[in-house]
């Protein structure tokens, strides 16, 4: 697997012809966001203006103007990006990640799937939708590894019958396969409720939520800080955590910067890094050739990638038993 200054390197010495020609059209694409985004603004304003009395004697009818104004605005969005979001993917993506690996295989349209994602046993919510694209799938060292972004959502109805949804989970989505069948499930989450309401506090909600199986506590304060443990397996839970993968654990949270949240079940680990965007998206207001932009790019594939090495133990411990 390359590394990070590998991938910058193939960035810009393999792929700035490319970058220039999609930045030219990144630039057209932004002109006619601006364009007509004023035109359709004026137009709202005007239609307001117009129905004004109807509007404002009616909180419903308010509230659904805006709603169809919303909807349609980002109808239009995407397709004014759609062409230059599949040629960006298409021309710097998907050769990143051959780049970065040769065994892995990417699909722009796909994601991992609704079962593999409840599967992890991550979020205890109810998912009554789950969208998602950029699926990569590959081996990497005898470890089958795949990840995708994903949006699960839960389905609310208010009082008045009415559908909401709210996000259950929204980010960069991991599974990898080990050589090693868990007995049982750990489940490891951002401690919140610690760092809001103190040890004691924060420890009683931690010991009491009725949701999770029981509370293990490690023997790593810098761990704990960080994260709660749950197992129906508190000896293999600590099997499992070692203070090796403990550090890695960390090393891996402290460059993701994000919420993460982690389960050994059966013979694989699931890894949920809560972002709030589509990682892998074009940015249509930032230049393609700004070295920030290419960065993102380039560590957010090596850091989902990177799960093998940083959680990679010794044989020993992750092999069958």
């Amino acid at each position: 697997m390359k590394n990070i200054s590998e991938l910058t390197d193939f960035y810009y010495e393999t792929l700035f012809p490319v970058l220039k020609v999609l930045e030219k059209q990144r630039k057209q694409v932004r002109y006619r966001i601006i364009l007509y985004g004023l035109l359709y603004n004026l137009l709202f304003v005007v239609l307001v203006i117009s129905i004004k009395n109807i509007l404002f004697q009616s909180f419903d009818a308010l509230g659904f103007v805006i709603i169809i104004y919303i909807g349609i605005g980002a109808f239009f969005y995407k397709m004014l990006t759609k062409n230059y979001t599949q040629e960006f993917k298409a021309k710097v993506i998907a050769p990143l990640i051959t780049e970065l690996d040769s065994n892995l295989n990417y699909n722009a349209k796909h994601h991992i799937s609704q079962r593999t994602f409840e599967n992890s046993q991550l979020f205890t919510s109810r998912i009554d939708r789950l969208n998602g694209n950029d699926f990569v799938h590959g081996e990497i060292d005898e470890v089958k590894i795949q990840f995708s972004d994903i949006h699960a959502e839960k389905r609310h109805r208010n009082s008045k019958g009415k559908d909401y949804w709210s996000t259950v989970f929204q980010g960069l989505f991991i599974v990898a396969e080990f050589n090693k069948h868990f007995q049982e499930k750990t489940v490891i989450l951002p401690d919140y409720a610690q760092n809001k309401f103190g040890d004691v506090i924060g420890s009683w909600f931690q010991s009491n939520n009725g949701k999770r199986d029981k509370l293990v506590k490690m023997d790593n304060p810098a761990f704990e800080k960080e994260f709660v443990v749950y197992s129906n397996n508190q000896i293999e839970a600590r099997y499992i955590l070692s203070h090796t993968l403990m550090d890695r654990l960390l090393s891996f949270k402290k460059k993701s910067s994000h919420p993460v949240y982690i389960s050994f079940i059966g013979d694989s680990i699931h890894m949920a890094i809560e972002y709030k965007k589509d990682l892998f998206e074009p940015s249509i207001f930032r230049s393609l050739l700004d070295y920030k932009i290419a960065m993102e790019y380039v560590q957010t594939l090596h850091l989902a990638i990177g799960i093998i090495d940083e959680l990679k133990l010794n044989e020993k411990l992750w092999s069958k038993r």
